[in-house]
């Protein structure tokens, strides 16, 4: 319980918390990253995964070529890109390695929640003469939204746990605050580093489930059950 009420009163601290080394700083260094990096891999993968889904061909090689980024340590890219030419280039060499990252999950997700539409639903929707550019929006892009959501949930928890990497390599972001407490022995510090890190990325997941609930509320359930008696009829 001692690190525990160490930790808090770390938190506590005003100090802590202003200033070019405070939370509020390392905390904005944080959210610029991981929502840079969750941006560029979602335009990336979200739209290639829904597309390979869509065509039912490709997709399977697709996913297991970016699955090869799993196996690649985000530190390992990042030293990597420490000893290149854009090791001067700011958060360039962070958001690009955690791109890396990010695309498996976003590209799997989108492309196999489009294959597992029902088939007899887009069987019942080609009946019913829509073209496949119909097809793609009215009926598999609904029915694969929640798996999709689901991965992008999932890239944004594991950007923005993994975003703390960046401070191993003198970059910015929440991270630095757990490595400036091991620089110091300071284990108050480092348990409040990594609190801060598991409440955001709790706050992160927390955001766009609200986002997807309203941007897709009744209407996005009418749509579903619509299509699933489609599938049954």
């Amino acid at each position: 319980m001692g690190v525990v009420t160490d930790a808090w009163g770390w938190l506590t601290t005003g100090a802590h918390w202003t200033g070019e080394e405070g939370v509020g700083q390392r905390l904005a260094e944080h959210v610029y990253v991981s929502g840079a990096a969750l941006l560029i891999a979602a335009a990336l993968a979200l739209p290639l995964g829904l597309w390979l889904g869509h065509l039912g061909r490709g997709g399977a090689l697709a996913v297991n070529v970016s699955n090869v980024g799993r196996a690649i340590p985000v530190f390992a890219v990042l030293a990597l890109f420490m000893v290149s030419p854009l090791r001067n280039a700011g958060y360039v060499p962070t958001v690009v390695a955690l791109v890396l990252f990010a695309i498996p999950p976003l590209l799997t997700n989108a492309y196999v929640g489009v294959r597992e539409v029902d088939p007899a639903a887009v069987r019942a929707a080609r009946g019913m003469g829509m073209t496949g550019a119909q097809l793609f929006r009215q009926v598999e892009l609904p029915l694969a939204r929640p798996v999709v959501m689901t991965g992008v949930r999932s890239a944004a928890v594991q950007v923005v746990a993994t975003a703390t990497v960046a401070a191993m390599v003198g970059q910015g972001g929440l991270g630095r605050i757990i490595t400036a407490g091991f620089a110091t022995y300071d284990t108050a510090q480092v348990v409040a580093g990594a609190v801060l890190v598991a409440l955001l990325a709790l706050l992160v997941e927390g955001v766009l489930v609200g986002v997807d609930r309203l941007l897709f509320p009744r209407f996005g359930r009418r749509l579903d059950q619509r299509f699933d008696q489609l599938g049954k009829s």
